[in-house]
């Protein structure tokens, strides 16, 4: 007997939708994606003008495995049983197979970044820990001792952390009380930054281990030390790029889901999750569907939200079918900081001598940070993220010329900072940087294109809360069972995967969180999935 197949209908076709899309394809949903924009990827949108691609967010992939697991996925064939970090992999040792062959080409980069001190000097990080020790001899000999000390302890915070920990479910408080002793051991509740301080004495190296949290959204003042393990997390899998960039991998996830059934429809905004009223007090209601902004009303078993935390609850389910999460207890989250992005499009002069991914620090770090978390104020001086993939891939930009962006972390919206204005004299301000000081020698004479964003694009075009950037700060009151949860406790059939939820932002985050949403859907749909595939 042929038995019908659940639907599921996800919102959003970002990393998290993708990934979540092709686990549920695997597990005999019938799925549908449901995307705002007129494309793929969302936070991760392509860009394509004069000539010009770039990719509009994330730009740094780690753990391959992660993306070999989701191309390796057929039709009513997953995978969740296996083991999620095998010895070949949680050595490292594993290289990229072929199903990922099929759909995208992924290189490593070295150095992972060249991070550029105030006073010009700068340290490449590569993971290797002998290079390291050279450039900690040079930078500040008297910290060597600390760095072994540093490397050890990240090591077994990384192996707790991640490869045992990564991926738990923390749905109940029971749960979080059984880590929790592990990780008061290994000091991994304090503050990263406090954290890093107790192994370095010197303020750059300070900053070299403990910057990279502000790539996920959190601030490495308030971040628990647990993520430290990012550290670990690049020195075991690398940095890798995309051959056409981060807009390639999303392609080819789409062309995967497509392949083993799936279906993607573009410009199709969500106006509501549609919930049937609560039969019993004091069980949950069910879910029946979304609408969307034009009217139509898709039906379904099960919806998955890949949008923002905030706007899911506040914006899209009424407040009566909600007690978990009432509009107080969202508002009250402590929500990630912003970015100003600038886009841009210059002649090669011959004179570059920057990597592809350039980390440039200002004169301040702990004060600067306290001014964008904690003050929300746009200070006079920034840091940024310089990305310039046509280092690597010529192919991205016309040629003779270079395809780049620079990434400033800034409040988000909660400021009150008219960014219509503040936008374009930052974005001058930061061009002019890079020209002035020398990391891109005659830019301004040499920039053929330019454009940016600001807080109010995530706000409005990505509909994000307060135009956060990365969902719910990454603080230690809102990580493991503190951060919204894959399964909704509101309302049956209810789903959430991406950044917002457990286990948080990054792209190997958001692809840890698809298949922890898969496991919780599959552990609801255990009957029905069984039936399916006996049938």
């Amino acid at each position: 007997m042929k038995h019908k197949r659940n639907r599921a209908v996800i919102i959003g076709a970002g990393f998290g939708g993708l990934s979540l899309g092709l686990r549920l394809q695997s597990l005999g949903f019938d799925t549908i994606i449901l995307e705002k924009l007129d494309g793929p990827g969302g936070r991760a949108y392509v860009k394509n003008i004069k000539g010009f691609t770039f990719d509009m967010g994330p730009t740094v992939i780690t753990v391959p495995h992660f993306i070999e697991e989701l191309f390796a996925l057929e039709r009513d064939v997953d995978n969740l049983d296996q083991p999620d970090f095998p010895d070949s992999v949680s050595t490292g040792k594993q290289e990229l197979g072929a199903a990922t062959a099929n759909y995208a080409t992924i290189i490593p980069i070295k150095p992972f970044y060249r991070i550029y001190f105030d006073d010009k000097s700068y340290f490449d990080y590569d993971g290797d820990p002998a290079r390291t020790r050279e450039q900690i001899q040079q930078i500040a000999p008297e910290d060597l001792d600390g760095y072994e000390r540093f490397h050890q302890d990240a090591e077994a915070i990384f192996k707790r952390g991640f490869l045992d920990l990564g991926y738990t479910f923390f749905n109940d408080v029971s749960t979080m009380l059984k880590v929790l002793p592990d990780l008061l051991k290994l000091d991994a509740v304090r503050s990263l930054f406090s954290f890093t301080s107790r192994y370095f004495s010197s303020d750059k190296l300070r900053q070299v281990f403990s910057f990279e949290t502000l790539l996920i959204g959190g601030n490495p003042l308030a971040v628990p030390a647990i993520y430290a393990m990012i550290h670990f997390v690049e020195k075991t899998w690398g940095v890798h790029y995309v051959m056409g960039g981060t807009g390639a991998l999303v392609r080819g996830m789409v062309q995967k889901f497509e392949e083993i059934g799936g279906e993607i429809r573009y410009q199709s905004e969500i106006a509501s999750i549609d919930v049937a009223d609560r039969k019993v007090w004091f069980k949950k209601p069910q879910i029946k569907g979304v609408t969307l902004v034009d009217g139509e009303e898709v039906k379904a078993d099960i919806v998955i939200s890949n949008a923002d935390y905030a706007h899911t609850y506040m914006n899209l389910i009424d407040a009566k079918h909600r007690r978990w999460n009432p509009n107080w207890r969202v508002r009250n989250m402590h929500y990630s900081m912003s970015l100003l992005v600038v886009y841009f499009g210059f002649k090669d002069s011959g004179k570059l001598d920057l990597r592809h991914h350039n980390i440039i620090l200002g004169p301040r770090y702990e004060e600067l940070l306290t001014d964008i978390f904690k003050r929300k104020v746009l200070a006079s001086d920034f840091s940024q993220y310089l990305h310039i993939p046509t280092i690597t891939d010529p192919a991205l930009a016309p040629s003779g010329h270079h395809a780049a962006y620079t990434l400033i972390p800034v409040p988000h919206n909660g400021s009150g900072i008219d960014w219509s204005v503040e936008g374009p004299k930052l974005t001058d301000t930061v061009l002019r940087f890079l020209d002035d000081e020398g990391y891109i020698p005659n830019l301004m004479d040499n920039l053929v294109h330019s454009e940016f964003v600001t807080p109010d694009y995530f706000e409005t075009t990505l509909n994000s809360h307060l135009g956060n950037s990365f969902g719910v700060e990454p603080r230690l009151t809102q990580s493991a069972f503190f951060r919204p949860h894959n399964r909704s406790e509101d309302i049956d059939g209810l789903y959430l995967v991406g950044a917002s939820s457990q286990p948080g932002a990054g792209t190997p985050s958001v692809m840890m969180s698809a298949k922890m949403t898969a496991r919780a859907i599959a552990e609801d749909f255990s009957d029905s999935i069984a039936r399916k595939r006996d049938s």
